[in-house]
């Protein structure tokens, strides 16, 4: 008898799709990665675009309701003092004590637990030179004023228009950015607070590129850098104080526009 060869029948293994376990843990990285990127892409896009729109909306809207209510006479005017916020930290315009440790620019925390709290505008500010048309209001709160896209008022600062230092804060990247381009700022450019009584207009006069965000010399009733001592003034007037974070997207230090009034 003839003996039966036997064929073996080759079995394949079909191996598509299944990965090695390295490859499988490159691949989760780079899925990890790529899902990093785009949030943080988003935060970006937030913080640089979506905030701006939302302060430099409210802030317009602030400056319209505050025209009206001048053309009208309606409320809008000065107090004759103007007070910290609610869990504000120490003001650094005290002239008899200053807080060495104060910063001048600092956000302070704005009362209340939930949403912005109110804080009305009383004037308007315009600096032609670079465009700017910004509510004006008290107290420097991030939550309740700068990040509204609004300038704030050193508290216990002088009035507009009245002798002494009138002082301002205000974002130089987003939220509105009010103060991105006062760094353009040079001597003789004009600046206009408008109230409910008056336009009082200041020229710009100084500048100080840099200081410390600890330098309150330059929020005093005459300004004078603590920091660089030959920056700054000896007799009173009426003076307009713009104050800014600098280098751009950096709190690091200080930019200071010092202005008088005409």
């Amino acid at each position: 008898m003839r003996a039966r060869v036997r064929e073996r029948v080759p079995v394949v293994v079909q191996t598509r799709g299944v990965r090695s376990t390295p490859a499988r843990v490159l691949w989760v990285g780079a899925e990890a990665v790529v899902t990093c990127g785009v949030v943080l892409m988003l935060l970006v896009v937030h913080q640089l675009w979506w905030t701006n729109q939302q302060a430099r909306a409210d802030a317009g809207a602030q400056v319209r309701v505050l025209e009206r209510e001048f053309r009208s006479g309606g409320e809008g005017e000065f107090p004759a003092a103007v007070e910290p916020e609610s869990g504000t930290a120490p003001s650094p315009s005290s002239p008899s004590n200053p807080s060495p440790s104060a910063d001048p620019t600092a956000s302070s925390r704005a009362s209340g637990s939930a949403g912005r709290p109110a804080t009305p505008a009383y004037a308007i500010i315009r600096i032609p030179r670079i465009g700017l048309t910004a509510p004006i209001a008290r107290g420097v709160g991030k939550r309740s004023v700068l990040d509204r896209g609004y300038v704030g008022q050193y508290p216990n600062t002088a009035a507009p228009g009245r002798t002494g230092n009138f002082a301002l804060a205000g974002h130089r990247n987003t939220h509105g950015e009010p103060f991105r381009y006062i760094n353009r700022l040079g001597k003789g450019d004009r600046i206009q607070v408008q109230t409910r009584d008056a336009t009082y207009e200041y020229v710009v006069d100084r500048v100080l590129a840099q200081t410390s965000p600890r330098d309150t010399g330059v929020i005093q009733p005459v300004p004078r850098s603590l920091v660089k001592p030959s920056y700054g003034y000896s007799q009173p007037d009426a003076y307009l104080t713009l104050t800014t974070c600098t280098p751009e997207f950096s709190s690091a230090y200080r930019l200071v526009v010092w202005a008088k009034r005409v």
